[in-house]
């Protein structure tokens, strides 16, 4: 009887809260190593529009101009490209695809003649360029386009000097950027 007046150990509200604690942690560990694996594993996507421009003539005929890049891990499909809320018909879109180590040359994105197309085909022939765009764009991981918008009959020249919202739409996301309209000479 002399052992249970010398009791040495832990009450039960001591050791409920050991194996609580205990449990709560791995259960945070699970989680963690959990989330770890699977967003590392996962590649986003992530465009980057830049160099946007939209002019309109004297006659009111309005065009637009921006460079997409790819800084996603995986290949990005563009379905829809608004401007100004509005779609933008594919027969009107009109791509470049660039190289990885070639940058835009200024007179390619600035231009804003009669004919940009006729301009394009002239001086850069020997390029990745697409003389029309399709209902979906296809731009692979880590590469680049221009994208041209032409015929654009709701912008006109009473709108120049306005902010303009041009939006890509790909499967999971929205890509916005804004520029003023700009007169083209």
């Amino acid at each position: 009887m002399r052992t249970l007046k010398n009791k040495k150990g832990l009450s039960v509200v001591v050791t409920t809260l050991i194996i609580l604690v205990v449990s709560v942690l791995l259960a945070t560990v699970v989680t963690f190593y959990a989330i770890n694996v699977v967003t590392t594993r996962v590649q986003e996507e992530d465009l980057k529009i830049s160099e946007l421009h939209v002019w309109c003539t004297n006659d009111g005929d309005a065009s637009a101009a921006f460079l997409v890049t790819n800084t996603g891990g995986r290949d990005v499909v563009i379905d829809k490209i608004t401007v100004r809320g509005r779609k933008v018909d594919p027969q009107y879109v009109f791509y470049w695809k660039l190289a990885a180590d070639v940058n835009p040359p200024n007179e390619l994105v600035w231009v804003a003649s009669d004919d940009p197309l006729n301009y394009l085909k002239g001086n850069y022939s020997g390029s990745d360029f697409r003389v029309q765009g399709t209902n979906s764009l296809i731009l692979p991981s880590g590469e680049r386009m221009v994208i041209y918008l032409f015929n654009l009959s709701h912008i006109s020249t009473t709108d120049i000097g306005v902010t303009v919202g041009v939006v890509v739409f790909t499967a999971n996301a929205q890509y916005h950027k804004e520029a003023n309209i700009e007169a083209a000479g």
